[in-house]
């Protein structure tokens, strides 16, 4: 499933891996003004199913602008959606403009981070023992900044269960959904690169857009200071601001 609205340049949003293609919404009005906004759920997120066997994140993500008549387009990847950027960007780098990564999450360097570990053993912990709610709270908890408001958490925990409920039950078809992952080697995108770090964020995460921004050529990296992992909820105008600049290549400042 997903969402295309506005005409112009197309940008794509690929949502987090803890939320789906709703966490752009308060952001779609002020991009499609002048573009094509394309959000889609990807598989097992949102509305998007999750049916069993292999599949690649970036062959649906390429299957879908085919449907839709886009032959290139600026992508727009949070956490989980930034891997899938880098992904799709590894594999047709002639069908990409720009990309916006915030907050990417990537495979090309390994979790040390206690804050990290500590976290996929209390969430393997309490989704074993059946507590959603429970693995529900730890995923907003750690992932929304200060920045972020009460309906921005209430928001985050719907599209975090929703997602489990959808994962979970896909673990038991036989056979199981079977991602592919691609290890990208991002000294090899020539792409322009705007990289979001977010100050309260997780210090892998920090490590990540550092190391990213140091590989990618044409890379910028912009810190937020008041940002935690996902900004484009905590606070969605002065994101929206950040991608407006990038698209109309007014530069990278930070926003404030």
């Amino acid at each position: 499933m997903h969402d295309d609205e506005g005409s112009g340049p197309a940008v794509v949003l690929l949502h987090a891996g803890v939320a789906d293609r709703r966490m752009w919404r308060p952001l779609v009005p002020a991009l499609s003004a002048a573009h094509r906004v394309v959000t889609p759920d990807l598989r097992g997120w949102g509305e998007t199913p999750l049916p069993g066997g292999r599949y690649t994140d970036a062959d649906d993500l390429a299957h879908l602008l085919d449907e839709l008549g886009i032959d290139r387009a600026t992508l727009v990847g949070a956490s989980f959606g930034g891997r899938v950027a880098l992904e799709f960007a590894a594999m047709h780098p002639d069908r990409v403009d720009t990309l916006v990564l915030l907050n990417p999450a990537y495979r090309g360097l390994e979790v040390t981070d206690p804050a990290i570990i500590e976290f996929d053993e209390q969430e393997d912990a309490l989704l074993e023992s059946g507590d959603i709610d429970g693995a529900v709270s730890l995923n907003v908890d750690l992932w929304l900044g200060p920045a972020a408001t009460d309906e921005a958490r209430v928001d985050l925990a719907r599209m975090q269960r929703h997602a489990f409920e959808v994962q979970l039950a896909a673990d038991e078809l036989d056979p199981p959904p079977q991602p592919d992952r691609l290890e990208v080697d991002a000294t090899q995108l020539h792409l322009p690169t705007t990289i979001v770090t977010g100050a309260h964020d997780a210090t892998h995460f920090r490590e990540v857009a550092a190391l990213l921004t140091r590989e990618i050529e044409s890379s910028a990296l912009v810190e937020l200071d008041w940002a935690g992992h996902l900004p484009a909820l905590e606070r969605p105008v002065a994101v929206a601001d950040l991608l407006l600049a990038h698209l109309d290549g007014r530069g990278v400042a930070p926003v404030v």
